[in-house]
């Protein structure tokens, strides 16, 4: 991010550009850990750190809306392995989730691109994977026009394997919607296909 600015007699043709605030954010971060940001190998990373954080905050998911017909009545449709990488709201490290969404369609198939498009909307932020898993949930769930939805996510988190403990570790978390909720049935059919 640039900002532009006029000088005090408003001539657009004297605008000054000053850097992303995170580019000195980072400089300082560099500087506090006991690094010379001015040395080779480090010039150039407070502009990088700045460009990464804006491209990742300011993800654009594109279209989420294509629908199509669906060919037939109580179908069971199943994305799986889509891979994201968030990070975590409590210590700004990465983790990375692989996802899988279901639904049933109620007369509208959603596009397939759309599921990972959904996903990585949601991981672009700060996050915890508990909120993840529900806000894909959700999302699928209005946009399919369907109550029937099923995420679940798993995930291994740099904050616990890089810090703190130091061990690696899966966590799996879901969110179910509509029947996925009630009817352990349909659930065991997911986890049958998942297994398969």
């Amino acid at each position: 991010m640039s900002v532009t600015k006029m000088d005090l007699g408003g001539d657009a043709s004297a605008s000054t550009t000053t850097e992303d605030p995170l580019v000195e954010l980072a400089r300082q971060l560099l500087k506090e850990i006991g690094e010379d940001p001015n040395r080779d190998g480090l010039r150039d990373t407070p502009a990088r750190f700045a460009r990464w954080w804006r491209e990742f905050i300011n993800y654009d998911p594109g279209s989420l809306g294509t629908l199509f017909e669906s060919v037939g009545t109580s179908q069971l449709v199943v994305v799986s392995d889509i891979r994201v990488w968030s990070l975590c709201e409590h210590h700004l490290l990465p983790f990375n989730c692989s996802v899988t969404i279901a639904y049933r369609p109620t007369g509208q198939l959603l596009g397939l691109s759309k599921f990972a498009r959904v996903a990585h909307q949601y991981a672009h932020k700060l996050q915890v994977q508990e909120r993840l898993v529900d806000q894909i949930a959700l999302e699928i769930s209005t946009l399919s026009g369907t109550p029937d939805v099923a995420v679940i996510a798993k995930g291994e988190h740099l904050c616990m394997s890089m810090r703190g403990i130091k061990a690696a570790a899966q966590m799996t978390s879901t969110a179910y919607r509509g029947e996925f909720g009630t009817d352990a049935g349909l659930r065991s059919e997911l986890f049958d296909l998942l297994r398969a």
